[in-house]
């Protein structure tokens, strides 16, 4: 008797087909199998791909001779800690009986990645293969995804994709980190009177490592510039304003060079100077030349990819991005919510026809009951898909991370961050079924003597969404924006004090309290923290001119939703950068900045997002069928061959002393700190 196969990622995945599909099975030892059916799992990698040695013993040893590594023809391993899995799962694939194999690891690139390299490893013929895709774990999208799954052979351009990715990262990892170790290593070392060290090069890794150097490097040469703005105090029937002078057609006193934008002075004299000529004529006088009125909506945020959650999470919760996913991987497989590694903020079409399946679940869910019930009770739900929240356009393979309204039960199991995040994960899907926030704006102009000062009020008519989003860290967050800002924003007043307003009129006479200078400076730019360098890294278009390849670059950005906490989980193990675990915050280590040095010297591009852009660009194309592996892989081996004949061909030994010295100022050294030690 014919049997079918269902292959997933992990035991627990494995599992829940099992439970969905009905199975009576019973549990052997790497797999469940009853009368028709057998189900198994992989844990994570099963096959990687083989060191250089395995192709000659030779190239054991670090060699420049030896380079580049280029082989004709990939070889590839099982991983030795799990080989008793793949000896099952192989098994598996080829036993006689089996007649249908159904692929449902991740539905990603990495996903098929892991299957193919099982199947080619244990070498399947003559079986039928489909690939189940899924948006998340619960029983429905389980079978929707077996009964709609398509012939294994469709997605062969995808796996193409993710084999020429591995590919390039491996060729580009081996080369290029032998390549400047044995060249420039020693150089390092001698300097940090280390044994050895070992410069550890990437395609993404270290594009990532250049933007936190970079960023470094602006702060310290940021010189800061003073500014003094002028102030006035006004009052209307006993309440009091600001108002802040800014030089206009017409003012006096607007002398360029004096200037430090039009709202202040370099030098505080000049901002004395004109409080004097405003002061000089008693009684001060100071009349209403202009009022405007406004109304301003601000509309619900779009959905979470895993990017803007792990962003948010290290700004509420001071988690870093690899702590965020794999919180929200648990809440993918315990149900509560759709597939987290997605690059989407919007919903699909077919979703939005069944919305209404994901908000009636969160009726059950006590802390956001109220907003459940009052969503379906409206109409807002059932006009969703002509919104900017649905747009097939804007989905690749999965679309935006949103409850699934299913396995609340399971939240009582989770510890308290869990559910934090998944609370911030329901408010901000169920937020887009309010309406817009309302505000009322007015603009007032006062005028002193010829010279005009600006005023800004608003005042919430409607708080629509916000009254299912958390207001109390964003609003500490937009007040500390604010307070950095160099210009005065729009004061948020009472409804009381907006009647008051509706009352002025052109003309009208404005008490005048006196004016004061409010200093001000300059300020660096920002460092990153773990949360806005993922945002950087999805987002590196806006570092290229190229409007191409940043184009491109939008969508899938350095790195990808699935390895991005990764890659900024190995540059910190590499001690390249610095992350507080407290703050979030990151920097560079002396280490990072002598191999940023080293590279730049060397190669350049791996530094910038360009490069990421124009492979990434490759393996879309190559995705969608539109160039052939064997061209993608002609450039990718040129691009490693000159560069390496580049750097074999330039020595910057000693050009790159001054750098690390410069560098060194900052970090106490290795060897001052073996003085201490000894020292104590």
């Amino acid at each position: 008797m014919s049997k079918s196969l269902y292959i997933a990622e992990k035991p627990s995945v494995a599992q829940e087909f099992a439970r969905a599909l009905g199975l009576q099975t019973a549990r052997r030892d790497g797999y469940l199998e009853d009368e028709d059916a057998i189900v198994t799992w992989c844990v994570g990698h099963l096959v990687t791909m083989s060191y250089p040695e395995v192709y000659d013993e030779r190239l054991k040893k670090w060699s420049l001779s030896t380079l580049p590594f280029l082989p004709k023809e990939f070889k590839y391993e099982v991983i030795p800690s799990v080989k008793k899995q793949y000896t099952i799962v192989s098994g598996l694939l080829n036993r006689p009986d089996v007649e249908t194999i159904y692929v449902c690891t991740d539905s990603g690139r990495e996903g098929e990645y892991i299957y193919r390299l099982v199947e080619q490893m244990a070498g399947v013929k003559g079986k039928k293969r489909r690939r189940v895709w899924i948006d998340s774990q619960t029983e429905e999208e389980i079978l929707r995804g077996i009964r709609e799954a398509k012939e294994l052979s469709e997605y062969d351009n995808l796996a193409s994709a993710a084999y020429l990715r591995a590919k390039e990262d491996y060729l580009m990892g081996i080369n290029f980190s032998r390549l400047l170790s044995l060249k420039y290593g020693d150089t390092i070392s001698n300097y940090l009177n280390t044994r050895y060290t070992v410069i550890s090069v990437g395609r993404v890794m270290t594009c990532v490592l250049g933007m936190v150097v970079r960023r470094e490097r602006e702060i310290r040469e940021f010189v800061k510039t003073p500014f003094y703005r002028v102030l006035g105090d006004f009052g209307l029937h006993g309440r009091s304003f600001e108002g802040e002078w800014r030089a206009v057609s017409g003012s006096t006193y607007c002398e360029p060079h004096k200037l430090y934008k039009e709202n202040g002075y370099k030098k505080k004299e000049d901002a004395e100077s004109l409080i004097h000529f405003l002061e000089e004529e008693k009684p001060v006088r100071a009349v209403l030349t202009s009022m405007e009125r406004k109304k301003e909506k601000k509309n619900p945020p779009l959905l979470f990819n895993l990017a803007e959650l792990q962003n948010e999470c290290s700004r509420r919760f001071k988690l870093s991005p690899d702590e965020t996913l794999r919180v929200v991987q648990e809440l993918y497989e315990k149900k509560l919510v759709t597939y987290p590694r997605t690059d989407a903020r919007v919903l699909s079409g077919a979703v939005a026809k069944e919305i209404y399946k994901n908000i009636g679940g969160l009726r059950s869910y006590g802390k956001l009951s109220e907003y459940a019930h009052e969503v379906l009770n409206g109409t807002a739900w059932k006009g969703i898909a002509k919104t900017r929240y649905v747009n097939d356009k804007q989905i690749t393979d999965h679309y935006a991370i949103v409850p699934t309204g299913q396995g609340l039960s399971a939240l009582r199991s989770l510890n308290p961050v869990s559910e934090q995040i998944y609370e911030v994960i329901a408010r901000r899907f169920l937020a887009i079924f309010y309406p817009a926030a309302e505000y009322q704006k007015v603009q007032l102009v006062t005028e002193v003597r010829g010279e005009r000062f600006f005023s800004g009020f608003k005042v919430l008519l409607n708080e629509g969404y916000l009254k299912v989003l958390p207001q109390g860290t964003a609003d500490a967050a937009k007040k500390k924006a604010d307070a950095e800002n160099e210009e005065t924003e729009d004061v948020r007043v009472d409804a009381e004090f907006l009647e008051l307003l509706k009352h002025l009129k052109k003309g009208d006479s404005v008490e005048v309290s006196g004016f004061h200078i409010k200093e001000g400076e300059t300020s660096p730019p920002k460092r990153y923290n773990s949360g806005s360098m993922i945002l950087a890294m999805e987002n590196a278009g806006q570092l290229i001119e190229d409007e191409e390849l940043r184009a491109q670059i939008k969508g899938s950005g350095i790195g990808t939703s699935a390895t991005r906490a990764e890659i900024l989980k190995k540059l910190v193990n590499n001690k390249y950068i610095a992350l507080n675990k407290k703050t979030q915050i990151i920097t560079p280590t002396l280490l990072g900045e002598m191999i940023f040095d080293v590279v730049r010297a060397s190669i350049y591009g791996l530094l910038n997002p360009e490069l990421t852009a124009s492979w990434e660009k490759g393996l879309t194309q190559m995705a969608e069928g539109t160039i052939t592996e064997d061209y993608y892989m002609q450039k990718l081996e040129k691009y490693i061959t000159d560069k390496t004949q580049a750097v074999l061909a330039a020595d910057y030994r000693r050009a790159l002393r001054p750098c690390f010295d410069a560098s060194a100022r900052f970090y106490k050294t290795q060897k001052s700190e073996k003085k201490e030690t000894k020292k104590k």
